[in-house]
């Protein structure tokens, strides 16, 4: 069976390691487990097949920007004939608390324009989600500021075994079903 992971964030060297780039973090280090080479798709992002719990999961990085993913997802997805039932996607949430994890099958963008434009070129909610906690938001930033934002040496050192265990809940998803893994790691 095949899959389409995505993680979403923003290209480009001054977007390194900030908070809306979890999304790509996750990816990375899934990458880096699973053994996987990036090569370009179309311009629109980077791009890997791996052999993981017996299925072929494509993982991607759009580089059309935050607000944009849609676009690579989508082209991935429709090449490959990837269903959206098929498709997993990784990004930051304001509204958890650093490196706390939630994985749901489906839902509405809850305000991230990422998954809002995947929703729309996909046409569906019913796709599948792993979001990790970057907030919350301190009173002097607004919004922009802080997810474009580096996390803090503290905040750093909570988001490194998060994205472990973010690794493995994908595992966990593509070995026992998103029920299990929910129930595992939320």
């Amino acid at each position: 069976m095949q899959y389409l992971l995505a993680g979403l964030g923003n290209p480009g060297p001054e977007y390194e390691r900030t908070r809306h780039n979890v999304g790509f973090r996750i990816v990375d280090a899934a990458a880096h487990k699973w053994g996987a080479q990036w090569q370009s798709w179309q311009k629109l992002g980077e791009y890997s097949k791996v052999s993981v719990e017996g299925h072929d999961i494509f993982l991607l990085k759009p580089h059309t920007y935050m607000n944009l993913s849609g676009q690579a997802v989508s082209s991935l997805a429709r090449f490959y004939k990837i269903t959206p039932e098929r498709v997993l996607v990784c990004f930051d949430d304001v509204s958890l608390e650093v490196g706390k994890l939630r994985l749901r099958g489906s839902g509405s963008a809850g305000g991230q324009k990422g998954m809002k434009n995947i929703i729309e070129q996909l046409g569906t909610d019913k796709i599948a989600r792993l979001r990790l906690g970057i907030g919350p938001k301190p009173s002097p930033y607004t919004l922009v500021d802080f997810v474009l934002g580096k996390f803090t040496r503290n905040e750093e050192t909570q988001l490194e075994p998060a994205l472990e265990r973010a690794v493995c809940a994908l595992e966990s998803y593509f070995k026992d079903g998103l029920e299990k893994a929910m129930n595992q790691f939320n």
